[in-house]
């Protein structure tokens, strides 16, 4: 079953630990836009028509293992399918085209994805594509008209403080409108995805609420509500979202290119600690370290250092070495920028221009269509064999069905040998239809036929 909004339970804490604070309440201007009174409504009808409710279906395989003495007549184990529903929440980022960007979570495994407009009109959608590791899914109206669009905003002007207006479909009960304040920046650590970079916010965020809009008081976009923190997925006023621009980045590349291009710099490091920074005769507890360069990495190419540190991309403040990698991987390979190094205790800028991550992944149902719900990426040195490595399998996907597992590696198909997923895709647009795949599982070799 889909769960239509991640949520993080602290399990560390006993309850004797947990001190509870009175909650503030953040107050609301005194005037939004022209209107003297403190009521959102005149920017909430224009925002409103623009964020959707979200419905999902599909269906879940469930593996039951088989007993050793009966293996040999059924095999190691057995599947069933079971059907599924879930809910979120959408944004529309272009009228005319019928884009509506949501979490990738909400759609995971979807086999029919249904779109209800704030005027009570439903449609069909399909989906363009969409990142697991940014959390990140782009959908398609087809016939849809009349649409309405929403403005976004560049997420890198928000503050601490700035109040923020969470729009969406909690628990199914449609659509629902919180206010809060901008509560941090570039929240990370929190293992929620891959690329965390998060803004946080106290307007209330449930269930329901993922892919939904995070507005300003001008009823511009500046995230996509994702997550929350709190126990049982309930709202104790800790939300994140994923920021304008880094959606705005993502939903460019998946439509130019059909997927995330990951950028890639080149760098390992870590925060600036005060001993660090001590050390390093730097002021500032702020900025991505710089402990070690890839060799012919795009950070080696452009003259960067060990020991330097990262305080800035195109001008942009760079706080944590978590910021940094969200960013560089988000704003794509191929692009160029420009990092504001501070070395020796001096300020140096250095022109990069972006190399494309090894470990970029693939959503395979873009490849064949019963390999839908796995993820692909390149294998690596530490890999036991070398090809196309499942990274991931959704469940109640076709991928799942065909019994296609997490850390499979792809070594040949069709009879023909794989030695990544460049060689592999150009082999599926050559050889549609059944696929024949040698895999790498633990140390033995299978056949998977897949239709």
């Amino acid at each position: 079953m889909k769960k239509p909004l991640l949520a993080l339970s602290i399990l560390t804490l006993s309850l004797s630990s947990i001190i509870t604070p009175i909650q503030a309440t953040a107050a609301l201007p005194l005037s939004v836009g022209n209107e003297q009174l403190p009521s959102l409504a005149p920017m909430l009808e224009q925002v409103t028509p623009a964020v959707v409710s979200i419905a999902v279906e599909g269906k879940q395989v469930q593996r039951q293992q088989i007993p050793e003495q009966f293996q040999f007549f059924f095999g190691p184990e057995q599947t069933r399918e079971r059907p599924f529903r879930g809910l979120g929440s959408g944004v529309i980022i272009d009228a005319k085209k019928g884009h509506i960007v949501t979490n990738y979570h909400v759609i995971n495994g979807a086999d029919d994805i249904k779109v209800k407009l704030h005027d009570g009109r439903e449609y069909d959608a399909e989906l363009i594509g969409g990142d697991q590791m940014s959390d990140i899914a782009l959908l398609k109206l087809e016939e849809a008209k009349n649409l309405t669009q929403i403005k976004v905003a560049d997420s890198d002007k928000l503050r601490v403080g700035d109040f923020s207006v969470a729009i969406g479909n909690p628990f199914g009960l449609g659509q629902t409108v919180t206010s809060g304040i901008v509560s941090a920046l570039g929240r990370s650590g929190l293992n929620l995805e891959n690329f965390e970079n998060f803004i946080q916010t106290d307007a209330a965020i449930n269930s329901g609420n993922s892919g939904g809009a995070l507005v300003n008081l001008n009823g511009e976009l500046i995230g996509i509500n994702t997550a929350i923190l709190g126990p049982n997925g309930g709202n104790v006023g800790i939300g994140f979202a994923i920021p304008s621009n880094m959606m705005t980045n993502l939903t460019e590349q998946i439509l130019d290119f059909g997927e995330v291009k990951r950028g890639m710099l080149g760098v390992q490091g870590g925060e600036v600690t005060s001993e660090l920074a001590e050390a390093l005769g730097y002021e500032s507890s702020k900025g991505a370290f710089v402990s070690q360069i890839v060799p012919d990495s795009a950070a080696d190419k452009a003259g960067l250092k060990a020991g330097d540190v990262i305080v800035s991309i195109n001008g942009k403040r760079i706080d944590t070495f978590s910021e940094l990698r969200a960013k560089v991987a988000t704003l794509g390979a191929g692009k160029q920028i420009e990092l504001g190094v501070v070395r020796d205790g001096k300020h140096k800028t250095f022109d990069v221009t972006l190399g494309e991550s090894t470990n970029s992944k693939t959503q395979a149902e873009k490849l064949h269509e019963g390999l839908a719900g796995a993820e692909l990426t390149n294998t690596t040195d530490s890999d036991s064999a070398t090809g196309v490595k499942v990274s991931s399998v959704a469940q109640g996907s076709p991928a799942e069905a065909y019994q296609l597992l997490k850390d499979d590696i792809i070594i040949g198909v069709n009879r023909q040998p794989v030695k990544n997923l460049a060689e592999f895709r150009k082999i599926l647009e050559k050889q549609p239809g059944v696929l024949a795949l040698n895999i790498q599982r633990d140390d033995r070799t299978i056949y998977l036929v897949i239709r």
